[in-house]
């Protein structure tokens, strides 16, 4: 009984960076498959409401400053670097239980170095996954978009189904 108590809590949370893996290796393989097999801009409708379009975003999200003169690509580099380095310390440091937070982490981690390697490499981010209703057109995303997505989604869940102060121990036990 004493090896489990004298058990470590933080670190084991490290494991879960294969899914930031996976999350990369998709990602640029459907991106590498878009590029191959769509032509820029030209749409490919798939089912009603959805299409493959090959877009390229210099950009952030919705394509914010997209139109600027180009420091924003390096910039969004070392934002997306940074913010991964921060992801794997919190990471690192997260208890044995807390497995959904570390899964919303390498979400996002994954899906920020997936977008990091396209800014490095091309200048922009492949994007090919185009939803619309009528005239209304989505921008299009890929899926270190759809990652990282769903990593802030479940951190802002994770943050309505617990007390904030769930993570602290019980005081005079």
């Amino acid at each position: 009984m004493d090896a489990v108590m004298n058990e470590p809590v933080t670190g084991t949370k490290l494991k879960w960076l294969w899914l930031a893996a996976l999350v990369i290796v998709l990602d640029l393989g459907t991106k590498a498959m878009a590029t191959a097999m769509l032509t820029y801009g030209d749409p490919v409708p798939v089912i009603p409401l959805f299409n493959l379009t090959l877009l390229h975003n210099t950009g952030a999200a919705f394509s914010f400053l997209a139109g600027a003169a180009g420091w924003q690509r390096w910039f969004f580099v070392v934002l997306a670097l940074v913010v991964s380095v921060v992801l794997v310390g919190w990471l690192k440091n997260l208890q044995r239980h807390e497995t959904w937070t570390a899964i919303a982490i390498v979400l996002i981690l994954g899906g920020a170095l997936g977008n990091v390697y396209d800014r490095v490499v091309h200048g922009y981010v492949v994007d090919f996954l185009h939803f619309y209703w009528q005239d209304w057109h989505f921008p299009a995303f890929n899926l270190a978009d759809t990652a990282i997505t769903i990593g802030a989604a479940m951190m802002i869940l994770d943050m309505f189904r617990k007390p904030a102060d769930s993570d602290t121990p019980a005081k005079g036990r």
